[in-house]
């Protein structure tokens, strides 16, 4: 997680039949913030909190991410077009851990989907299950916590697709947040449904 001297390469790629190959690579400040400026500023971003903040200000949140031992961030690409950005950190390092008690293996995670250009069915869920191959692909992480904004029904609706189990409602210093954790098995079994729904769609096609 301090990745502040490191130069940005591939570090997961997923090959998604119906959309191509996405790619996540670490963020990179100079290459990426004007990027990610324009992202959290905009109105369908409200939830991430930054919708005042100028490029400097965002600029040194992110300086800090990537300076930090237990959170850094990564930029999604798709057709050499960056689609997302993704936050990851350490919950047992996290102000977090006073809302539950964090566990070592607990990884949280947040994510915002770049402006919606064109429509693609099934983008954002295609973009939601490539983190969470990502971060489960790491040994070391046991189970994926999150704290969305109550009010943010849109990812609640997508945690709970993806296997997420709510736990609670918590107060945070700007928000109140739903806490949910999801483990390894409870995300095989989400794909498994999703699976399931795609065959019965494909054969009510075909009836």
């Amino acid at each position: 997680m301090n990745n502040a001297a490191t130069i940005p390469s591939t570090v997961f790629s997923r090959t998604i039949k119906e959309l191509g190959d996405i790619h996540l690579r670490l963020l990179d400040i100079e290459k990426d913030i004007e990027t990610i400026h324009d992202w959290v500023t905009r109105p369908y971003a409200t939830y991430w909190g930054m919708q005042e903040h100028t490029l400097e200000e965002v600029r040194l949140a992110y300086q800090e991410i990537v300076e930090s031992d237990h959170h850094d961030a990564f930029i999604g690409v798709l057709n050499n077009q960056p689609i997302f950005l993704m936050e990851r950190y350490l919950a047992v390092k996290d102000p977090i851990s006073a809302c539950y008690e964090a566990k070592e293996g607990d990884c949280g995670m947040h994510i915002l989907v770049s402006p919606i250009k064109k429509k693609i069915p099934n983008f954002t869920w295609h973009v939601f299950s490539t983190i969470l191959e990502y971060l489960f692909s790491d040994p070391q992480t046991n189970r994926i916590v999150v704290e969305p904004d109550v009010r943010n029904e849109k990812i609640h609706v997508l945690n709970k697709r993806a296997g997420f189990q709510y736990h609670k409602e918590i107060e945070l210093p700007h928000k109140t947040a739903a806490l949910a954790f999801c483990n390894k098995k409870d995300y095989k079994k989400a794909l498994l449904r999703e699976d399931n729904k795609n065959i019965a769609h494909k054969n009510k096609i075909n009836d």
